[in-house]
């Protein structure tokens, strides 16, 4: 009678056991819900492309190519269909990017922004590589374009090359 509650009570257990790992496997799945948005066509970039700051930003643009992309902290932006992809590379692969992680810099850009002025420095795509961090920890282009700014204003004041405005410009 012993052996048989034994038995008994062993096999309940197994039973319970099984019962209840189970219902903790099942409790366990899990279900993910995501949005796979297929990649922009790939762009034929024959060679790496110099760029040029955008004024009052670290965002950096290659004039010479036709498609929109953008350089900013170390990563290339590129949007295609009313959406943000994003690439360590100007060739790509371009993998989407949710609304809430590109950066505000990269969307807030002055809407002429690819207006580039006569004389504005080109950047070789391996001084963008290798400067980017300490241009941007240094506050370079803060420093030049005030450089550029005043240089300007001292030029025209003197009646330099400057473009002031005088009486007669209208």
């Amino acid at each position: 009678m012993r052996k048989w509650t034994f038995v008994t009570t062993f096999v309940g257990m197994m039973l319970l056991i099984s019962m209840g790992a189970s219902n903790r496997a099942f409790a366990e799945v899990k279900i993910n819900v995501g949005v796979n948005f297929p990649p922009p066509p790939p762009l034929v970039i024959p060679a790496p492309p110099p760029v040029v700051v955008i004024p009052n930003t670290y965002v950096y643009f290659p004039p010479e190519v036709q498609s929109e992309i953008l350089f900013y902290h170390g990563y290339w932006y590129r949007p295609y269909q009313e959406r943000w992809y994003r690439s360590g590379s100007y060739k790509g692969p371009w993998v989407y990017v949710v609304p809430e992680k590109v950066p505000r810099a990269v969307l807030h850009l002055p809407p002429d922004y690819r207006h580039v002025p006569p004389g504005h420095q080109r950047i070789s795509h391996a001084q963008l590589k290798k400067n980017w961090k300490t241009w941007e920890r240094e506050k370079h282009w803060d420093k030049h374009e005030y450089q550029h700014e005043e240089r300007e204003t001292h030029e025209s004041e003197k009646g330099g090359h400057g473009q002031g405005k005088g009486k007669h410009d209208d």
